[in-house]
């Protein structure tokens, strides 16, 4: 699962359709099927309480997919959607390993314990999903940073010519 590089358009709504074509939907796909999966578990199983969180990351996850297919990107260009996928992979990956720990460790039946499992691979598989985006955003904003780091340097520079000129 690769991620692609960020650039300075990928907050904007023609950067985001650039990251969807570059990232590979194999990981979102994925996220979406393991979801299904453990809340099919957890339906099955004797702890219904936490049906809900992975049926709203299958939600959130098709919802992504939605975007991508009809570009909703061109009406909402408010919204940085790499950070958003970001804070989605951060997000799941808690409350996976949180649930699962929980469904593990509480419950005996064994639906209960497949969601569980399950809950653990999915906690993985957004993990390396999101370790994976945090080193493309690092890399776009060091970059940004030495860009602004050198055009400082530029402006002071040039103040410091003008200076010693009107002496």
């Amino acid at each position: 699962m690769v991620t692609p590089s960020l650039s300075e358009d990928n907050c904007t709504p023609l950067g985001f359709q650039k990251w969807i074509t570059e990232t590979p939907q194999g990981g979102l796909e994925l996220t979406m099927g393991l979801s299904f999966v453990v809340f099919v578990c957890y339906v099955a199983s004797s702890a219904p309480a936490f049906l809900m969180a992975p049926l709203l990351e299958f939600l959130l996850a098709l919802f992504f997919l939605f975007a991508d297919a009809k570009q909703l990107n061109d009406k909402w260009q408010g919204l940085c959607w790499p950070m958003m996928d970001f804070l989605r992979c951060v997000t799941a990956a808690l409350i996976y390993f949180t649930i699962s720990i929980t469904a593990v460790t509480k419950y005996s039946d064994g639906a209960s314990k497949a969601a569980g499992v399950f809950g653990f691979f999915a906690t993985i598989v957004f993990a390396i999903d999101f370790y994976l985006i945090f080193n493309e955003v690092a890399k776009f904003l060091k970059q940004g940073d030495s860009e602004e780091e050198a055009q400082e340097g530029r402006d002071k520079a040039e103040e410091e010519n003008s200076d010693s000129d009107s002496d």
